[in-house]
């Protein structure tokens, strides 16, 4: 056991006067500052280097069917609910969750990306905390010991070398974002918000374990499951909720892959409450297909973001559509995402391009 960690629980038990706490505390994280270390939200157990981290009680795992490319990053996800609470549903938007709840999201490289599991090391952990005052967003910095993240509000860099997807050295410049930074993607008018847990994201069957010591079933969909279990209220069974497909999923159509790929990918900024809204340019699931979503949809402002393109999607021709100029572009002042990423998300441009390439044939 590292010598930080034992200080920590040490001071834990002088200031309760009894044993170490076992579970987050829900008092101090509704109107509470960041604490310095990630092991003082008590979210896990002490982690052992290159193994799983393993919640503790009242923290739940969970898997979206889409997630943000991030430099190609695998995330482990998980949910704090104070006890006595439940997630509200919403059938469009993110979930609901009551005050005192905490989305925990650790990212983690694996040098050869082709088995993502093996070797995989820790980079930093994002905690999304909901106080009385609205959601706070706080970045956390794992040691190289991989046993500690520490508070860091001015983000951090680290350059990673590995084999990619498709065998080739890759060498990637990760960027933990700074708290500015957080809030330029979470933004939902003057607030901070969550992202990825809408129903529509979440309706899927859930992978792993949920909760502490109990493994269930992987042909268990995560909304029915929440809600059997207390933790979700207000929604209808899984199979009458929203759904979006896998982006990947070749057997769904084009059209909705590619749409839920925008969806996850660029409409936390591309909403009319996001940090994007002036754009005019507007990719959420439910957004009609038309100027607001890019077609034939000029810029707000030229220059060299848009290349040589006239058009943010120009049907037909995704060579000519300064969406894709931008998704596959590195050069900061050009690349979309913005932020997030240092390298194209290759299995994005193409899933794109073909859904550009057919439209209007």
């Amino acid at each position: 056991m590292s010598r930080f960690w034992l200080i920590t629980v040490s001071l834990a038990v002088l200031s309760a006067g009894c044993a170490p706490r076992s579970t987050p505390d829900p008092r101090s994280l509704a109107v509470a500052g960041p604490p310095a270390l990630l092991s003082e939200f008590y979210f896990f157990d002490e982690p052992e280097p290159g193994g799983p981290l393993k919640t503790r009680a009242a923290v739940e795992r969970y898997d979206l069917v889409n997630a943000l490319f991030t430099d190609h990053a695998t995330k482990d996800r998980h949910l704090y609910l104070p006890p006595g609470t439940a997630v509200r549903y919403d059938a469009t938007g993110v979930l609901v969750f009551p005050v005192g709840s905490a989305l925990i999201k650790t990212f983690s490289l694996a040098p050869d990306l082709r088995n993502p599991q093996s070797g995989a090391r820790r980079i930093e952990t994002r905690v999304l905390v909901h106080r009385s005052d609205g959601w706070v967003a706080w970045p956390y910095v794992w040691d190289d010991d991989q046993k500690e993240a520490r508070y860091a509000p001015v983000g951090a860099r680290r350059s990673w070398q590995v084999i990619d997807p498709a065998g080739t050295p890759l060498k990637i410049s990760w960027s933990v974002p700074n708290q500015n930074q957080c809030k330029t993607c979470h933004q939902s008018g003057d607030a901070i918000a969550p992202i990825g847990p809408t129903a529509r994201n979440l309706n899927r069957m859930r992978i792993g374990q949920t909760g502490v010591g109990v493994t269930m079933p992987d042909a268990l969909n995560q909304l029915d499951d929440w809600t059997h279990r207390g933790l979700l209220v207000g929604a209808p069974r899984a199979a009458d909720a929203p759904r979006v497909p896998a982006a990947f999923d070749r057997d769904a159509p084009i059209e909705t892959r590619a749409r839920a790929w925008l969806d996850v990918n660029c409409a936390h900024c591309h909403q009319r409450a996001g940090s994007a809204s002036n754009s005019g340019l507007y990719l959420g699931w439910s957004e009609k297909p038309g100027t607001t979503l890019g077609f034939a949809k000029r810029p707000v402002a030229a220059g060299r973001g848009a290349g040589d393109g006239l058009f943010v999607i120009e049907p037909a021709h995704p060579e000519r559509s300064i969406m894709i100029h931008r998704m596959a572009s590195t050069e900061p002042g050009v690349a979309m995402p913005e932020l997030g990423r240092s390298v194209a998300d290759p299995q994005g441009v193409a899933l794109i391009s073909a859904w550009i390439a057919g439209l209007g044939v």
